[in-house]
């Protein structure tokens, strides 16, 4: 068997518990001096503990070799400080036993106990796991408490040997639940801690600062100071000595102190330049406002890429480039390290953007509505810093209760489900994505919680009432209006975003009635008639908030059919704070300032110019709470499951389609057979495809029109717990005729649930299928299961996959 290429996707960076960054690579032909470099810089006690005994220096040409590996049957990785390096795992494939291997750690002296070797263990694990290796066995010395604390402590299954001087253990990198928190747990101290730099410097440089006004550099250090941070600000320009009346350096070398921020505002082909100067200097981290890298093609990627792997190795984090820098509103940090003229008031609201140019939009549209922001950074090409570190900053932060995110592109969608799926059931995520009939995004989304918009100003009306508001325990909505028409758009605008305006109970009519104009309709919507007061007002909103059949309302008021404006604001305001537990939405149609009427302190009703725009707020708001109150969901052990078996049947198949008796005993090792049956009613299928960004997808869906017309099909991304297993079924809009709503019994849900969760483990377990069609899937009644009639199963001619024959 040939050696596979350089495995350029094991090339990742990494934190350790420390939040030191660094850059995780396999070894290379060219790192034979780094090696040599490398031991030669080993103290004698970490040799003992290496070579298990008595120190032996090898050989230069024998470390030498080590950096010659196959990635395959022997690979190691190194994890870089800067262009030395910090720590080596290998492991050596047992030819006798190929599912076994060999694995041993080396870390340098200076860097033992930050945590490289249990960041090491978790690369290496994830690597040997997809060649075909399930257990990798280690010696170590008894006395050796820091690599044994990190087996011990990793999650992973493990097993040891009786004590001794030596103590061997095996460890399984099958990824367990355990392995699978303890590993998110430290990534998320770690993740944070490397934040801290950038969100709360106590220092900041900004290397490009310009003498000029209305020049980038120059409004970076102006909108510091204006901003209040309180820390030193260092202008760097070689040929200033002020800048906006602070003192100027001419390089970060020769500044007073090591900054922990630095923002890099210079010409595309010197920012390299600049950040190994930072680098140097001990900066911790760097954002890079440049533009000239990604957006002008493949050379452009090329370099910003190299220069975030510089980055982490050399221990700093990284924004950008291409973005507008970084705002930190809270009273720990007082940052505006932005250009930005428009510079967003404090708020709850944190928004991560990867699009600089629509960050300078995005602030400015802030101010005019009145929403503050807590956060708000601007990632650009996100070659480093992404969305998913800022949530995990975010989601600890006592000053945010909302975050907003513009996404374009997914580095890590799997990654982002998992932390998304921790944040949002106590801090709602509301993202605008370009894409319109993306299903993996819209299935990422929704097995996250996070809720979608399809436009920016969709996005900020979510925003707005999740800022001020409390989400509504239930979908039923009270209308107040003074005018007809509107209320009629807005029941209809209501029930297209899922919300239900229904009759109100008959004690809340006869108390309206009493209260209100003779003229007024004391149905729902609720009409005050042009005659209304802001009495009126506060006795309807009264009654309908306290009425346990109604969760929100949503105020309308023409202008220009009634006097004083400020008036009903004022009694809008009263009523709300009399019941924080419901929201309560405004629309002043026609009403020029109205937003700062409705503002009183903390408490802030939303007012928006047309009141579809009310009701669609409301519609996400409800779906975000019914999905936060529904219990979360888990992945369940599943009984006859024999995955040794399965790996078993695809190391004997070529790649390509495998044979339909393969395919058969590959779902019979989940517990699915192949077999036919009658069915009473409609056929479904259920297929897989590799999606290259989010992974394997599972589609599900009626066979014949029902998807083919109607596009009546669910997705949800790998892995799947059991409720998304549910609530996939239950998404399609035939689903009434399977749970019996609809023409007959129905069919066995609770067999066709376990499917979807079989397929999810196959597809986990077996990376080597790229493709599978379930169909027809027969669907049968309640007690009688399912009966998939026919599989194919397609496998990748990924050569990583295979072991020695």
């Amino acid at each position: 068997m040939s050696s596979p290429p350089y495995p350029e996707d094991l090339e990742r960076p990494g934190l350790v518990r420390t939040g030191r960054s660094t850059f995780v690579r396999p070894v290379r032909p060219e790192d034979a001096d780094r090696l040599v470099a490398f031991v030669g810089g080993l103290s004698r006690a970490t040799l003992a503990y290496r070579s298990l005994g008595p120190v032996v220096r090898a050989r230069d040409d024998v470390i030498r070799r080590g950096a010659h590996v196959d990635y395959l049957n022997e690979l190691a990785l190194v994890a870089l400080s800067g262009d030395e390096i910090a720590g080596l795992v290998r492991y050596v494939r047992d030819p006798g036993e190929p599912e076994h291997a060999e694995v041993t750690f080396t870390i340098r002296d200076d860097h033992q106990s930050e945590g490289f070797g249990r960041l090491l263990l978790e690369h290496i694990a994830a690597a040997a796991r997809a060649r075909g290796i399930r257990v990798l066995e280690a010696d170590v010395l008894a006395d050796n408490t820091r690599m044994i604390n990190v087996f011990l402590g990793s999650g992973f299954r493990v097993e040891s040997g009786p004590p001794g001087q030596i103590v061997h253990f095996e460890i399984a990198v099958d990824p367990q639940a355990q392995a699978v928190a303890r590993a998110e747990r430290r990534e998320h101290t770690a993740v944070r801690r490397s934040l801290r730099p950038l969100l709360e410097p106590r220092s900041v440089a900004v290397v490009g600062a310009n003498r000029g006004p209305l020049t980038i550099g120059h409004e970076i250090v102006a909108n510091l100071l204006r901003g209040g941070f309180r820390g030193p600000v260092f202008p760097v320009n070689p040929r200033a000595e002020q800048v906006a009346g602070t003192r100027a350096y001419p390089s970060v070398r020769e500044l007073p102190e090591v900054p922990d921020l630095a923002l890099v505002a210079v010409r595309a082909e010197a920012v390299p330049d600049v950040v190994r100067e930072c680098a140097e200097a001990g900066v911790k981290a760097v954002v890079v406002v440049s533009t000239g890298f990604g957006e002008t093609g493949v050379e452009g990627r090329a370099t910003e890429l190299e220069l975030a792997r510089f980055a982490r190795a050399s221990g700093m984090r990284l924004v950008g480039p291409n973005c507008m820098g970084v705002v930190n509103t809270t009273p720990a940090a007082r940052l505006a390290a932005t250009f930005s003229p428009a510079l967003p008031v404090p708020g709850r609201v944190a928004m991560s953007s990867q699009s600089g140019p629509l960050g300078l939009a995005v602030l400015d549209f802030a101010r005019r509505l009145r929403l503050g922001f807590s956060g708000f950074v601007s990632v650009g090409h996100a070659v480093d810093v992404s969305t998913n570190d800022l949530l995990q900053w975010w989601e600890e932060d006592p000053e945010t209760s909302v975050v907003l995110l513009h996404v374009e592109t997914f580095g890590n969608p799997r990654r982002f489900a998992r932390i998304a799926r921790r944040v949002a059931p106590r801090k709602p995520i509301v993202a605008v994505h370009p894409g319109h009939a993306d299903a993996a995004v819209d299935s990422l989304f929704a097995q996250s919680g996070v809720i979608r918009t399809r436009s920016l100003q969709e996005l900020f009306d979510v925003a707005l009432l999740l800022a001020h508001q409390p989400p509504p325990p239930g979908n039923r909505v009270a209308v107040i209006t003074n005018a007809g028409g509107p209320a009629a758009l807005t029941v209809g605008a209501c029930e297209a975003s899922g919300l239900r305006v229904p009759a109100l109970d008959e004690r809340v009519r006869h108390t309206l009635r009493t209260a209100l104009s003779p003229r007024a309709d004391v149905a729902n919507p609720i009409d005050l008639t042009p005659v209304a007061t802001a009495a009126h007002y506060r006795q309807a909103l009264d009654a309908v908030l306290a009425d346990d059949g109604i969760d929100a309302a949503v105020v309308l008021f023409m202008p220009p059919l009634a006097d004083k404006p400020d008036e009903v604001a004022a009694a809008i305001l009263d009523a709300a704070e009399a019941a924080p537990g419901k929201p309560v939405l405004a629309s002043f149609l026609g009403g020029a300032g109205v937003a700062d009427l409705l503002h009183r302190g903390e408490l802030v009703v939303p007012t928006y110019a047309f009141p579809e725009s009310a009701a669609a707020s409301l519609g996400h708001a409800a779906a975000y709470q019914a999905w936060r109150g529904t219990p979360a969901g888990v992945i369940p052990d599943l009984a006859g499951v024999d995955p040794d078996r399965a790996r078993a049947l695809v190391a004997e198949c070529a790649p390509g389609t495998v044979p339909a008796r393969t395919a058969a005993d590959l779902l019979d090792s989940y517990g699915i057979p192949v077999r036919d049956a009658v069915s009473p009613g409609p056929d479904a299928f259920l297929s897989v495809r590799a999606d290259p960004v989010f992974g394997p997808v599972i589609a599900f869906g009626l066979t014949g029109d029902y998807a083919d017309l109607m596009a009546d099909v669910a997705h949800r991304i790998t892995p799947l717990s059991d409720r998304d297993a549910r609530e996939m079924i239950r998404s399609l809009r035939a689903a009434p005729l399977l749970d019996g709503r609809v023409g007959g019994p129905g069919v066995d849900l609770t067999a066709l649930e376990e499917t979807v969760l079989r397929i999810s483990a196959m597809v986990e377990d077996l990376p080597e299928i790229e493709s599978m069609e379930l169909r027809p899937v027969r669907l049968l009644p309640p007690g009688d299961g399912v009966a998939v009639a026919h599989a194919t199963i397609q496998l990748t001619d990924d050569t990583r996959r295979g072991v020695p024959s």
